[in-house]
């Protein structure tokens, strides 16, 4: 019998979250693991009680054809690696690893390159988030050390 290694096993919980994402654009999710536990999960959406880029029918970077990675200020959604913060809270987060996948809401690809946005890389190191483990591929990944984006401060532009 071959087992899922740990990593992939809590990926592709995250890839299970963003299946609840209401971006057209890209769809993302994220969990938050910590000593073998989930702590919490979160997925890329509209604040609570506003309406959602697929109720809405369109997406507001995609209609002004922004490329990837910029205007975020655009974009409607509340990030999934903010929303699986808002939902542990920072004493639950700190030491923990946050596993992110991110999907093409067309395609259902994996979104190549993915890394957390500037605003995001913000959120994990004031949550105090050890490590972040990216999907690459079913079944490759990534792993980043938070330490990295304190002390190549550059990165967050």
């Amino acid at each position: 019998m071959e087992r899922t290694d740990k990593n992939n096993y809590y990926l592709d919980i995250a890839d299970t979250a963003l299946k609840r994402a209401t971006c057209i654009r890209r769809k993302f999710g994220a969990a938050i693991i910590k000593d073998d536990n989930i702590i919490s999960t979160g997925y890329c959406g509209a604040p609570r009680g506003r309406k959602n880029c697929c109720d809405l029918g369109f997406c507001e970077r995609e209609k002004q054809n922004v490329p990837r990675g910029q205007r975020y200020e655009l974009c409607r959604s509340v990030h999934a690696e903010q929303n699986a913060v808002i939902s542990a809270g920072r004493e639950r987060t700190i030491g923990a690893t946050l596993y992110l996948v991110g999907r093409d809401a067309k395609t259902n690809e994996i979104v190549p390159n993915t890394d957390c946005c500037s605003m995001c890389k913000r959120v994990v190191i004031n949550a105090g988030i050890e490590k972040v483990v990216i999907r690459l591929t079913d079944t490759e990944y990534k792993v980043v050390n938070v330490s990295d984006w304190v002390e190549n401060d550059d990165s967050l532009n």
